[in-house]
């Protein structure tokens, strides 16, 4: 994977600062006052081990950052009546030591179309999003993928733990329900953020086969808590 960079702004009790995200589809990282951190969840962003912050520069909790917004645009792929187009998705996160508020916004061709204004992950967020789309327009990131899935439990974390199965493809179109997801669980690719892209792309079915343990896409909100891990 190619790496991508998002700008943006970092905002907390300490001043408001320009940033540049970088993620490979799987690690983010982010540079914030000289001080790098890197993790696979946008709530799991910790100090690098060479470089650690000084007392009092960020509020951490479990060493991760918190207590802060992040804000950044990114150019998010769809297509349109079939045909690809690029457009661009504002996202403001605002990271509580409780409960991260998300909300994202979709630009394309003049027109908004936002989430609700405090999602829980971004699962659920492109899905309100997927949902105000008139009909023909279609996300074509990896939460819209036909090879993806959550590990079959109660939630999902706030990004980052979408699993990707193209590596098995064909035993993939086959699964429907938990235990076909279980059973190929071992296979997958590894885990991807949502709002990543590649060109394996394929949009994902309606219904039935292929649909894995999570259903179609737009799917049904999960309560967002902490997924079990597989054995």
């Amino acid at each position: 994977m190619t790496d991508e960079s998002w700008a943006g702004w970092y905002r907390d009790g300490n001043g408001s600062d320009a940033v540049v995200l970088t993620t490979d589809g799987q690690q983010l990282r982010i540079r914030i006052r000289g001080t790098d951190f890197e993790g696979e969840s946008f709530d799991r962003l910790l100090p690098v081990p060479h470089a650690p912050p000084e007392s009092g520069m960020f509020a951490l909790a479990d060493g991760a950052l918190t207590d802060c917004v992040l804000e950044w645009d990114l150019p998010l792929p769809v297509l349109v009546a079939g045909a690809p187009r690029q457009a661009t998705l504002g996202c403001l996160l605002s990271l509580r030591r409780a409960d991260p508020d998300l909300h994202l916004a979709l630009h394309l061709d003049g027109a908004v179309y936002e989430s609700a204004r405090a999602e829980s992950d971004f699962a659920a967020a492109l899905t309100a999003i997927q949902r105000t789309l008139p009909d023909g327009i279609r996300l074509q990131t990896c939460i819209a993928c036909a090879f993806s899935d959550y590990f079959p439990a109660a939630g999902r974390g706030l990004s980052g733990t979408l699993a990707c199965f193209r590596g098995a493809k064909d035993a993939y179109r086959g699964t429907a329900g938990e235990g076909a997801v279980l059973d190929l669980w071992d296979r997958r690719t590894g885990s991807v953020q949502e709002v990543w892209s590649c060109k394996e792309f394929e949009t994902r079915p309606a219904e039935g086969a292929g649909t894995g343990h999570r259903g179609a896409f737009p799917q049904q909100p999960l309560d967002s808590v902490e997924p079990l891990e597989p054995a």
